[in-house]
């Protein structure tokens, strides 16, 4: 892994369809309209996407810490842009700001904190688990 820089950002984008409407998710009397989850999914590739670039070949970030408001309602049909922004980093830990927008107004925003893992390794414990 290479330094990653405070400030480093990432984004992240999406048209909302019916698969990530959350009367599909949960209940299904629920209006037509992007699910929390898929909005936290979103700011997750946007705070992945910050950090790619300092990632050596065999590392990834997993999530490990995420503190999220879901401020608006957005509609199918509309398109959604998460971004992400280093806010700290220690050692293979790091923090981000998110916040994500639909073009219309803010309708979430957060901190997330992600690690960085060798895959090889990861995988190798996830293995001996699961055997």
């Amino acid at each position: 892994m290479r330094q990653i820089p405070i400030g480093a950002r990432g984004t992240f984008s999406l048209v909302v369809a019916a698969d990530h409407l959350a009367n599909r998710f949960k209940d299904a009397t629920l209006p037509p309209v992007l699910a929390t989850p898929v909005m936290i999914m979103m700011m997750e590739n946007a705070a992945l996407n910050a950090i790619k670039p300092y990632l050596d070949s065999g590392e990834s970030a997993v999530g490990t810490r995420i503190d999220v408001q879901h401020l608006a309602a957005t509609p199918a049909g509309r398109t959604v842009i998460a971004e992400a922004e280093v806010t700290k980093v220690a050692g293979r830990q790091v923090g981000f700001r998110i916040e994500a927008s639909d073009g219309a107004e803010r309708i979430g925003t957060g901190t997330h904190e992600r690690m960085v893992i060798d895959l090889a390794r990861f995988n190798e414990r996830l293995n001996r688990k699961s055997g």
